[in-house]
């Protein structure tokens, strides 16, 4: 057993709820590390939620499709849309597949055709033979500039968040509107990116009610029911999750369809949402009439059990 594998059992036998794999920022991993990892996540029934390879996705999919394949460990493909690009649509389709052949996978997305990362991260190996165009993709939150071949190469060596204007919102809205994603931010605690504060209202807002990319209820069983089945089986606390019902946890947002819609943006990264009248956490009033009580504590840790 390795010092990862180790360290993996190690980590869920306290309670850690799933274990994460960055692939496309450790490209020095063999596949054999992997699936070393993808065992010990088996072996406590733990998800193994997975940033495929960068590059060819296609590729990507396949290599963790049987690494979950040869463990039984099962598997979540994080952000679709992003790590997909142009091939989402095929990922998707091969998830399907897989599911069809009783492969424990789901996968989700965010609503956004920007992407965010870390500019110093080995996802921008090789950047010295892009072509020039190619760094008017990217956009620098703390400057709000889109960046050239010298100022990428002055902010690599500072090292800091970069945001990627690299997909499409065809691409986008395809994901969104398809089955079998759910709806996750891929959002921090320094948001430098809008996704954190408007992923959720800025479906239920622009695609839902503007675009009617998906139905209402559609939507809101992406981000609440379908999340909290994913990590129920190892986390029994989540059956109480994503529904109201009698003896479900009281964690409710109440919101106005016909007003609800996202005002972060990537000059102003930490806008709060318009249309949310109450947020309740563990049956506490967070936000009332809109207004966010900063000094409320009532979360409780997510954790599986304690071994």
């Amino acid at each position: 057993m390795t010092l990862i594998t180790q360290g993996i059992e190690r980590g869920l036998a306290r309670g850690a709820v799933a274990v994460g794999f960055g692939i496309a920022y450790t490209p020095e991993a063999e596949r054999w590390e992997i699936l070393e990892a993808f065992k010990a996540a088996a072996r406590s029934g733990a998800t193994a939620h997975v940033h495929i390879r960068g590059g060819d996705a296609v590729a990507g999919l396949m290599e963790v499709v049987a690494a979950a394949t040869m463990t039984g460990a099962p598997l979540h493909v994080v952000h679709i849309q992003s790590s997909g690009g142009a091939q989402t649509a095929r990922l998707l389709s091969l998830i399907a597949d897989a599911r069809g052949r009783g492969i424990d996978i789901t996968t989700e997305m965010y609503p956004y055709i920007a992407g965010q990362t870390r500019i110093e991260s080995a996802l921008f190996d090789g950047w010295e033979k892009y072509p020039d165009s190619r760094f008017h993709d990217y956009l620098s939150p703390a400057t709000g500039e889109r960046l050239t071949r010298a100022t990428f190469a002055t902010y690599r060596q500072l090292g800091g968040p970069i945001i990627m204007f690299t997909n499409t919102e065809e691409v986008v809205r395809g994901a969104a509107a398809h089955p079998l994603t759910m709806i996750a931010s891929d959002g921090g605690q320094a948001p430098t990116h809008p996704r954190t504060a408007g992923t959720f209202s800025r479906i239920l807002g622009p695609y839902v009610r503007d675009a009617k990319v998906v139905p209402l209820m559609d939507a809101l069983r992406k981000m609440t029911l379908m999340p909290a089945q994913r990590l129920e089986r190892r986390v029994p606390a989540m059956k109480n999750k994503g529904r109201i019902s009698v003896g479900a946890d009281a964690d409710v947002t109440v919101f106005d369809p016909q007003r609800i819609t996202d005002r972060s943006t990537y000059e102003q990264p930490t806008k709060s949402s318009t249309g949310i009248t109450y947020v309740l956490v563990n049956g506490v009033t967070v936000v009332r009439n809109g207004q966010l009580d900063v000094g409320s504590a009532a979360g409780r840790p997510v954790r599986a059990p304690v071994q």
